[in-house]
């Protein structure tokens, strides 16, 4: 990757840096500024939560930071790695090596178990969890070799969250990991994501339209009309089993 020295890059445990970041999907008059000039950081071992509505530029932000699309215009430093100078081999390389995913569907393969789902990952990194380590830690322990059709819905976005975090990403990148699932259910995800944040130490960025869910972050970030719009921070983290919705 392209390494850089710049004074964005030396914010106080900071993981990552964005400055100005622009997004325009088109050209012209139908063009669309989904991101209009953004700042944001990631600190190593911060719970972070994103809030805002649809079309505010949540999912375009997290894509941009996980290298799974490119700015506009703007800088996205990645510890000393200017990400928005890299190629494409280098970003497949960032996500391969330092991102794990979440997403709202579990995009598990239907043929294989819980353990053999996450194995698809241990084979590209060095230093990678054993899948039954990764399994454990997200309590699904005796689903080992379960299929995900036998897994509910709330165990199957587990095995996602396992699968993401064996190879003991720096970032985890969770987009409405709960947007799927009930109440209850989602509460048991969330506390899946917050062990690995706490254990593994995993900066991560969590996408949300439930406000409720802040509560859990060290820090709230709502957007609105692709910016900032608000930033604060909670006085302390509740826990996810706490959270009534």
């Amino acid at each position: 990757m392209v390494r850089v020295v710049q004074p964005e890059a030396s914010v106080s445990d900071a993981v990552l840096v964005a400055r100005h970041l622009e997004k325009t999907y088109g050209s012209g008059p139908t063009a669309v500024r989904a991101l209009v000039d953004v700042d944001f950081t990631l600190a190593a071992g911060e719970m972070l939560v994103l809030l805002g509505p649809s079309g505010s530029g949540k999912s375009t932000l997290l894509n941009l930071i996980g290298g799974l699309d490119a700015p506009s215009g703007g800088s996205i430093v990645y510890r000393d790695h200017d990400l928005s100078r890299a190629d494409d081999d280098d970003l497949t390389r960032y996500r391969r090596e330092h991102v794990g995913f979440v997403f709202q569907f579990y995009n598990l393969v239907p043929s294989l178990t819980a353990r053999e789902n996450v194995a698809l990952v241990v084979d590209l990194v060095a230093d990678a969890m054993k899948p039954e380590d990764a399994l454990g830690m997200v309590g699904l322990a005796d689903r080992l070799d379960h299929f995900p059709s036998e897994l509910s819905g709330g165990e199957q976005q587990r095995v996602a969250i396992a699968r993401a975090i064996a190879k003991r990403p720096d970032l985890l990148l969770c987009d409405e990991p709960t947007g799927a699932l009930d109440g209850k259910t989602g509460r048991l995800v969330l506390e899946a994501i917050e062990t690995v944040n706490r254990e593994l130490g995993t900066a991560t960025a969590l996408i949300t339209h439930n406000a409720v869910i802040a509560a859990m972050a060290d820090r709230v970030v709502t957007m609105k009309d692709g910016g900032i719009a608000s930033e604060r921070r909670n006085p302390t983290r509740a826990s996810p089993s706490t959270l009534d919705w």
